[in-house]
């Protein structure tokens, strides 16, 4: 019990990283929170939800012969552990190029040209948009996420890979929710430094992670 605790807890500190990171989600939650209020976050959430479970069915679906194989955990461990260390170190660095600023000013400039958008879709279909033509979002399940689900199955069966989309979903859930809140709020509690912080933290996290699954796929550690 206490292990598939600590891997939802470990999967939300995942994907709290990737949520993190500026992108077509960010300036979506911010662009309708500011038209819409709290609750566009965590309709945006639940678009994204809906392509990721799209996209997970996809997924076992054509690789499900390939669960239980050592061969593909051996792979997948590797290849997933060198993605997380690559992106923990992007996201690392990108905290010297990341303005509160600039990343306000770029939801500020979509507000007005994607009004009517809006306004006709709904914050659920603009989520489910902003994930679909994010090519990292697919780079990410077919990477990371896989590594998650494979590392789940073999921890816990089902109910590891139901506590890996608990903690995931969570920290989507979380981190947007409050980006929508400050966001309609106009509050600067959320400021540049802090979200440095986070970043680099998170950053290296990623990289710590990364290595580990390499070295447990080749039965290092």
């Amino acid at each position: 019990m206490i292990e598939i605790i600590l891997f939802a807890l470990t999967s939300f500190v995942v994907g709290l990283s990737g949520s993190l990171v500026p992108g077509p989600m960010l300036t979506v939650t911010i662009t309708d929170s500011l038209k819409k209020g709290f609750k566009a976050g965590p309709l945006i959430v639940l678009g994204h939800i809906i392509a990721e479970l799209i996209l997970v069915i996809l997924i076992i679906g054509g690789l499900n012969w390939l669960i239980g194989s050592k061969t593909a955990t051996m792979f997948i461990g590797i290849f997933g552990g060198i993605t997380l260390m690559v992106i923990g170190y992007q996201t690392a660095r990108s905290t010297e190029e990341i303005s509160e600023i600039s990343i306000l000013s770029e939801g500020d400039s979509q507000t007005s040209g994607d009004d009517k958008q809006s306004t006709g879709y709904g914050s659920v279909f603009r989520g489910f948009i902003a994930s679909v033509s994010n090519p990292y979002f697919f780079i990410w399940w077919a990477t990371i996420g896989c590594t998650f689900i494979f590392k789940g199955l073999e921890l816990a069966g089902v109910f590891g890979v139901l506590a890996f989309f608990i903690g995931h979903w969570a920290s989507d859930l979380g981190w947007y929710s409050l980006v929508s809140f400050f966001t309609n709020k106009g509050s600067g509690v959320m400021t540049n430094r802090h979200y440095k912080i986070i970043m680099t933290v998170c950053g290296v996290f990623l990289i710590i992670l990364g290595i580990y699954f390499v070295l447990s796929s080749q039965k290092i550690i």
